[in-house]
């Protein structure tokens, strides 16, 4: 399949998608490019195609397919944590057969489905987001316990930054990582020690090895997202994988992945770490780009950086457009044979 030597050339020959693709199977999950997912689904409805896929609950994001079995191995959702409901389950066994397909889908059930019940939907805030909640206007969604959290949150902060600059702030709703308690200890530290921040300019320096003190220290302030936490990720690893993720447009994936192999990190690593660094990394950086403007006031402005980390070091619609379904590897040979230049500044406003 000529799918399978694409992968081999661009991903890699030894990575298990490319070894599951020969033999006709695909993975569909959220880590993945977006844009192998959706070659596969698009191959898996072909007659000479995938003839199966394995996937997380990630199938029905978006995702417009069918199949004639559909095997459900495990009532978890994406990520292991939380257990189907129902209403995800019926639109995963809604993918079981198709008016002039498959006419008749078989569904297999190897853990018990989940209990049928009225359909709500009920979101709570986590706690980590409480900072970005107004006690008053949100007061109906939140209990005793998170209106406290939220008014000392507030006191805490118009400590920090003054009562006017944080209503301010608050209002135009300017923090990117949604998290209150990264932006408080930020703030509190900046204020305290301005500076340990000095250098901050450095990160929008083309020279990686300039980045390393103060990726440390922003990684520092959130010991669980990187250590021990959802992320899973050593310091160190991370930081490196950041730093060689710069030539992610100028090399290819398996150049870059013999490059990280000192590190251990492979290719599933590789889709996870620069997920992080484009989403996690970036908006974190953003919020710390914003406090410094308001406690330091030195005329420093990383958001440059930011706008790299946000595209994986990418051009901004290369990023994009794999967003969309279209590979890197074909943009690059756009851009290698002139057909497109995806350096130019007028790509971004058109």
């Amino acid at each position: 399949m000529d799918f399978t030597n694409w992968l081999t050339i661009n991903y890699g020959a030894n990575w298990k998608l490319t070894n599951l693709v020969k033999r006709g199977v695909g993975i569909h999950n959220g880590q993945l490019h977006r844009s192998i997912s959706q070659i596969q689904v698009k191959l898996f409805e072909e007659q000479d195609g995938l003839s199966n896929i394995i996937s997380t609950s990630s199938i029905i994001e978006g995702v417009n397919t069918s199949a004639e079995n559909v095997i459900i191995w495990r009532n978890r959702k994406s990520g292991g944590n939380s257990i189907l409901d129902s209403f995800t389950y019926k639109n995963i066994i809604g993918r079981g057969g198709r008016m002039f397909k498959y006419f008749i889908g078989k569904i297999y059930l190897l853990e018990p489905p989940p209990l049928d019940g009225a359909t709500q939907l009920d979101i709570p805030f986590p706690d980590t987001i409480l900072g970005d909640l107004d006690e008053n206007v949100h007061s109906s969604s939140l209990n005793n316990e998170q209106i406290a959290k939220i008014v000392s949150f507030k006191n805490e902060m118009y400590e920090i930054l003054g009562k006017e600059t944080y209503d301010r702030l608050l209002k135009e709703n300017i923090f990117q990582s949604n998290n209150s308690d990264f932006v408080k200890e930020t703030a509190r530290q900046m204020k305290a020690n301005p500076e340990d921040w000095n250098g901050l300019s450095y990160l929008n320096s083309n020279e990686p090895d300039s980045w390393d003190r103060l990726l440390w220290k922003i990684i520092s302030l959130q010991p669980g997202e990187w250590g021990d936490g959802p992320y899973g990720i050593q310091h160190k690893k991370f930081v490196e994988f950041v730093k060689l993720l710069v030539d992610n447009w100028g090399s290819t994936i398996p150049e870059l992945l013999d490059e990280l192999d000192e590190f251990d990190i492979d290719i599933e690593q590789f889709f996870k770490l620069e997920r992080i660094a484009a989403f996690n990394l970036s908006s974190l950086i953003s919020d710390i780009n914003i406090l410094q403007r308001e406690i330091l006031n030195n005329g420093t402005d990383v958001s440059p950086f930011v706008s790299r980390v946000s595209h994986a070091f990418l051009p901004s619609v290369v990023y994009q457009l794999e967003e969309y379904g279209l590979p890197r590897m074909i943009s690059r040979k756009l851009h290698q044979n002139r057909i497109i230049n995806f350096l130019d500044e007028k790509l971004k406003h058109s």
